[in-house]
This record gives structure tokens, sequence and C-alpha cells, in this order.
């Protein structure tokens, strides 16, 4: 099968580099060009210092449209404004890893529609897709616990705790995510205002009967002593057996190429340094407890996009994204 031409916009930060890592060892993928501003004419490994002996191109000040496909790994805002102030021809396909487009609201920019992209709710329709708005880490962790419960009409509200490592705060040094003051540490943070429940409340009231009301989400977000992961927990209440949910869930995820569901306790390790999530539930009473665990900047970000891509331009959708979790 040919090989696609893809750039990035602002490939410096961490989603940037773990998709770079992604694309030039994607075998229907060929990476044309990075832009990064603030680093033009380093090169690729100056800043992402694995990949030296891996490739030799160097940043790009300037961008260009003879691709297939552009992913924007740019700040709030950047992609949005890019969109705005540039003709991209209808032949190059886009994938914003930000949260410009996420919301209904932000969907449709001139004559594009972005389609929220995440597989496991919108898998046929980002085959059809020319744009994508990547959802948020968290909000892929918590809608991936929750969804199968949504579509079967089971969830009311949900009280929801999740942690997060630090590259999820961005690779820009800021005064939580020091190793100082993230050792040793944790602390709560953006509770029940995280800039993710938008687009969770409405990937959940889509996915729900229209004949119910929107499901609501409480959500308390950790900062972790960690670098990478997320681990989410969402208590609900639910009449059913955990044998009948169990079964519910496995039945809802059974064609998902990344999302599986076990009875075994979940821990960080496993899904580490790959595109997987998974998801455990326990339940005592009338109270369930769903746990769900993924890579922060994979499944929760470059590796999702990369997922989006294959769908996109009808590879295999696990092209590229076979990764070894980091479990030792």
């Amino acid at each position: 099968m040919s090989r696609i031409k893809a750039g990035i916009i602002g490939g410096a930060g961490y989603t940037g580099g773990e998709l770079i890592r992604l694309l030039i060892n994607h075998p229907n993928a060929e990476l044309s060009f990075v832009q990064s501003s603030s680093n033009a004419g380093n090169s690729l490994a100056s800043v992402h210092g694995d990949l030296l002996g891996e490739t030799e191109i160097n940043f790009s000040a300037v961008h260009h449209f003879n691709v297939d496909l552009l992913f924007f790994c740019s700040g709030h805002g950047e992609a949005k404004k890019f969109v705005a102030q540039n003709h991209i021809p209808s032949t190059v396909k886009l994938i914003d890893i930000g949260n410009d487009f996420r919301l209904a609201a932000d969907a449709q920019q001139g004559e594009r529609s972005f389609v929220y992209g995440l597989p496991e709710l919108n898998h046929a329709k980002i085959r059809q897709a020319d744009s994508i708005a990547n959802p948020g880490c968290f909000a892929t962790a918590i809608q991936l616990g929750l969804l199968p419960l949504a579509f079967h009409g089971l969830l009311k509200e949900a009280y929801t705790t999740g942690i997060t490592g630090s590259t999820g705060a961005g690779q820009s040094l800021s005064a939580t995510s020091h190793f100082s003051w993230r050792a040793n540490n944790i602390q709560a943070y953006k509770t029940l205002t995280h800039q993710h429940l938008g687009e969770i409340g409405e990937s959940l009231m889509n996915a729900t009967p229209e004949h119910l009301p929107a499901p609501v989400v409480n959500f308390v977000p950790w900062r972790g002593d960690f670098t990478r992961g997320i681990f989410v927990s969402s208590t609900v209440t639910c009449e059913y057996s955990l044998k009948e949910l169990h079964q519910l869930y496995v039945d809802y995820y059974k064609d998902a190429a990344f999302t599986h569901v076990t009875d075994n306790a979940l821990f960080l390790k496993q899904v580490v340094n790959t595109n997987k999530c998974l998801v455990q539930l326990e339940k005592t009473g009338d109270k369930l407890v769903v746990h769900s665990a993924i890579d922060n900047l994979l499944k929760g970000a470059s590796g999702q996009a990369i997922q989006n891509m294959n769908l996109m331009f009808g590879f295999a959708e696990n092209t590229g994204l076979n990764l070894k979790a980091s479990f030792f």
C-alpha cells in the first residue's frame, strides 16, 4: 500500500515527540516536516533526545500543504487560528490533538466539519472524516469507563477521581511540574471544573438513549508523583449484577482494537507506553466502580491520533501501534 505524507504543526512538546516517534516507524506514513517556531533549524534529536540515530530531519520554521495529512500539536487556540488564516486544500486531512474543535459549537470551521475522534464512539464517522478533533487524555479514560453504561441508559450520575502523571501538564515548566514539587507529592486540582468535562458531557449525552436526560459527571483530578499514565475510578449507582455488567462491557467493546475489559485488578504499568485502555469493574451492593487506565501521551493523545489516521486512510486500525508496555 502506498505511503501517505504527514506534517506536524508544533512538534517540540511531549505530544509532538510521541507523534514523531510513531510516524517515523509507521509502515504506511512518511514524515514530511515538523514545524516549530522556537526550534527552527535544529535537529529533532536536539529536542527529543531519544531520536538520535532515528531520523535526520530538522525542525522547520514554515509549513507546506504538499501532504495528505496535517497534525496540530500546538497550544490552545493555535489550530483554530491556523485553519482560519490559511487556505488548506480540501485534499489535506486534519487531526487536531489540542482542544480547539472538540465541542459541537466549534466543530464546523468553514467548509470543514471536525468529527470527535474517539474510535470506540465514532468509528464509522471517523472513517469518512476529513478533519478530526482528537479527544483529551482524561476525557478518553473517563468516557471509555462510562460509555457502555450511557449506551444502555444506566448512567445518571458518576463520581469520578483520576490521577495523571507530570507529562499531562505539558513540557513547559511550572510551579507544579518541577521534580522537587512532584516528588513524594500529590494534589487535587481543577476540582469539578476540569476543561475536559465539556467533551465528556457531550459524548455521554450522544451515547445515551434520546428519551433519557444527559448523565452528570462530577470529576476531581489529581496530579501524581510519576511521569506518564492516567488511572480513573468512577462510582455510579446500578442495580445490575457484576456478572451482567461485565458482559455488557465485553459486548460493547468486542470490536474495539485497543479497549479491553478485565476481571483482574488494574495497574498503571499495564498500559504505559501502549495505545491500550484497560477497564475493570467492581461492585458492592448497588455501587459500581469502574476503573480505567491509559497512557496519557498515547491513547490519551498521539497514539489515538495515529489510530484515527489509520481509520481515515483505510489502514488496519492497529498499524504502527503494537507497542510494548513499560512493564518493569
